[in-house]
């Protein structure tokens, strides 16, 4: 197998899933020192949806989140450092610390927002849509949320309205298998989430949510429809979380062997395979990125460490009302 892409982008694909992994441990980590405030939900197991989503968008592109976030930020372009320091409630963080781990949002690389709602990210995608399309600015939003989500009743309203409307969006659902600590067979008679998308008259594909470069292709050609004015596509990629829902989950409601077969699965190691077996990367090539983004990782966390927390005080600012 020859990889068509070029070297450059599937190093850049790479860097961003090591990021995001080496991110999220140190997260994990940071938490039990007692260092994050709230709770955490992490992305690690995840990231070839992120970053095979977000490596077809331009930077003007927008996207939207929900309270599994960290991966979404990083995959389309947040600062490692601004991005650590919200999650530890500093005043260096994007949201200047009083958002936290579940609502960054960073403007300048179109990251519109994470939401602890589940389902609300799908409005606000929509609504971007119509912007983007009224202002005729040719730009994209990718809308990520999970299967759980997609029994909201956003979930249809902004789809059917996506749909009637030609709205240039990618509805992205992240089939983790469970809604918190529920199975989707508990709450769904289907088996494909993409399968709802015929009731809008829209593509709905299914692709292998641990494979980046199936999730790329997918993503590009909805991408080229949006942008030429086909309007939204719906996505499901079909993928699993290596911890639980949350950072105080231990998720022992999932079968031992089910875990065990996805672990084997990991994202980020298929692809470093993949790397080495079909390309013309080296192991010192790799090795050099892996000890690239443990530096930065590190620095990130110096960073926000260091930093302030915001004053008292401070609460009362950058509010609307």
């Amino acid at each position: 197998m020859t990889l068509a892409l070029p070297k450059e982008k599937l190093a850049e694909m790479y860097r961003k899933m090591l990021e995001i992994r080496c991110f999220e441990e140190k997260v994990f980590e940071l938490y039990g020192q007692n260092l994050v405030p709230g709770t955490i939900h992490l992305y690690a197991g995840e990231e070839a949806v992120a970053v095979g989503v977000c490596s077809s968008l331009r930077k003007d592109d927008y996207i939207t989140s929900t309270h599994r976030g960290h991966g979404h930020c990083i995959a389309k372009g947040a600062e490692l450092k601004r991005t650590m320091a919200e999650i530890l409630g500093k005043k260096t963080g994007y949201c200047k610390g009083k958002g936290g781990s579940m609502h960054i949002a960073d403007f300048n690389v179109g990251m519109l927002g994470a939401t602890a709602v589940v389902g609300a990210g799908l409005p606000i995608a929509v609504g971007a849509g119509l912007s983007a399309k009224l202002r005729k600015t040719d730009q994209v939003v990718a809308c990520f949320f999970g299967e759980g989500a997609s029994n909201q009743g956003t979930f249809h309203e902004s789809i059917n309205m996506a749909s009637a409307w030609s709205l240039p969006v990618i509805f992205v659902c992240e089939n983790n298998l469970y809604a918190m600590g529920t199975r989707q067979s508990r709450i769904m008679n289907v088996e494909n989430i993409a399968d709802r998308a015929v009731a809008y008259g829209i593509p709905g594909v299914t692709v292998d949510g641990n494979d980046v470069l199936a999730v790329f292709e997918a993503s590009q050609k909805a991408v080229d429809r949006a942008r030429g004015g086909g309007g939204p596509t719906l996505i499901e990629c079909k993928t699993y979380r290596h911890k639980g829902h949350s950072r105080v989950d231990p998720a022992k409601y999932r079968p031992k062997e089910e875990v065990e077969q996805w672990l084997a699965r990991d994202p980020l190691k298929r692809f470093k395979e993949v790397l080495l077996q079909n390309s013309d990367f080296s192991q010192s090539e790799v090795q050099e990125i892996e000890e690239k983004i443990a530096a930065d990782i590190e620095d990130a966390v110096k960073f926000a460490v260091q930093s302030p927390y915001p004053a008292p005080e401070e609460a009362l600012e950058d509010v609307y009302a």
